[in-house]
């Protein structure tokens, strides 16, 4: 079965419907939030359609190899990925179009005032091995 990560972004993404920024949500807002990703999860855990999901902390730095003896290169002149993604949540269906289906639900995760957020997520097919030839 083809895996996909759904990706959740803090910017970057066309605006949500219910477009509030989570730092203006209530305790109890944010807590039904987290409520309904942990229930949508235990639902895919159930169907075995669930693979793992992680929220991601604002805070990162990007590091790349400089040579032999010299230290590690941090951030740069580039987009950075802690300004962007929130978190995401990877998933093993049997089509694309279920794919489709369950990041359209995990989209109306309830946001502000308790409505669904509709937000945008990003649905990444993850590459696996080239099928084998053999004759």
């Amino acid at each position: 079965m083809p895996k996909y990560l759904l990706l959740k972004h803090y910017r970057g993404a066309p605006s949500a419907v219910n477009d509030v920024p989570m730092e203006q949500w209530t305790p109890e807002e944010i807590q039904n939030h987290l409520q309904y990703m942990d229930d949508f999860a235990a639902r895919l855990e159930h169907t075995g359609e669930y693979v793992d999901s992680r929220a991601l902390s604002p805070e990162g730095t990007f590091v790349r190899y400089d040579g032999e003896g010299k230290p590690p290169v941090t951030d740069g002149p580039f987009a950075e990925t802690k300004d962007l993604v929130a978190g995401w949540m990877m998933i093993d269906v049997e089509t694309y179009d279920r794919a489709l289906e369950l990041a359209a639900e995990l989209s109306a995760a309830p946001g502000a005032g308790g409505r669904p957020i509709h937000e945008w997520l990003e649905l990444r097919p993850v590459l696996g091995a080239p099928e084998t030839i053999s004759e």
